[in-house]
């Protein structure tokens, strides 16, 4: 397996080289050299780059390189598999730790329970902490995905005919249905994840306008938040973000947090929760 991953990582890592601009000319030998390897290992390795679509050749004078541009969605899923070879699990182990710390050897039993309903389309029975002890129980979900993202590992499910997202650490128990459910399609998840600020996901979907004064537009630019984001400069240095998110609750929230300088221009809906959370820190300190 490890030497599986290695050959999978040097393989993307010759891509990458390829379409550097600083890398020019680097012949077979070259990158032998390169990773200690073979000549016939790089020759094994254009190989498969070439069986998985990639137009990768080595000629005579001009060395290793690529005779058109890979497409996009293939140089999203590189990346996707080269970070998961190439960087630290911290993340991944800190809601590991979180969820075995609360749950203990519960957490492995919910997250099995919960993957094979995935895997098999069926519906499950989970009894779940809403709040400091308020529990819901016996609440029937149809999981579709185990994720990890802002320290908790979460559980994405359609709940009362609605998309929902669980925190795996306030499952109590989870438990097979005999019930089955019909499988969204990839793409519906995705576009799930698309409209999601940072952690929230949903399929609600609002439109929103910030400004940003000069001070935070130097340091929200170069931060890509959403795919789907555009900034508009003005004369004085400030800009118009413009975005599409699944919860004003979330950017309501976020807004308060970075206090001066970031107002909401639409919606009014927007406008209403930033003003009643602020509200509501102010009486924390009024005597």
């Amino acid at each position: 397996m490890l030497d599986f991953k290695s050959k999978f990582k040097r393989q993307i890592e010759i891509l990458g080289i390829c379409i550097n601009k600083n890398y020019k000319g680097l012949s077979i030998k070259d990158f032998a050299e390169l990773f200690g390897v073979e000549e016939l290992t790089i020759k094994r390795d254009m190989t498969d780059l070439r069986s998985g679509g990639i137009a990768i050749h080595s000629s005579k004078g001009k060395g290793v390189g690529l005779e058109r541009r890979p497409a996009p969605e293939k140089i999203r899923e590189f990346i996707k598999q080269y970070s998961a070879l190439s960087t630290s699990d911290s993340f991944v182990e800190k809601s590991t730790n979180l969820l075995v710390t609360k749950l203990k050897e519960q957490a492995l039993a919910n997250m099995v329970v919960l993957q094979m309903c995935i895997d098999k389309n069926k519906m499950a029975v989970i009894d779940y902490e809403k709040d400091a002890d308020i529990f819901e129980k016996s609440q029937e979900i149809a999981p579709l995905l185990i994720f990890q993202t802002d320290n908790y590992w979460r559980v994405l499910t359609i709940s009362q005919g609605r998309i929902k997202q669980f925190i795996m650490n306030k499952i109590i128990s989870a438990k097979p249905s005999k019930r089955s459910f019909k499988l969204i399609s990839k793409e519906k998840i995705e576009d799930v994840f698309k409209y999601s600020f940072r952690s929230w996901l949903g399929d609600d979907t609002y439109k929103i306008k910030l400004e940003f004064s000069a001070y935070w537009a130097d340091r929200i630019k170069p931060k890509q938040l959403l795919d789907n984001e555009t900034f508009t400069g003005q004369k004085d240095g400030s800009v118009i973000y413009e975005a599409v998110v699944n919860s004003l609750d979330e950017i309501a929230g976020w807004v308060v947090t970075r206090g001066a300088g970031v107002k909401v221009l639409e919606p009014d809906e927007l406008k209403d929760k930033v003003i009643l959370l602020a509200n509501g820190v102010l009486k924390n300190y009024k005597k």
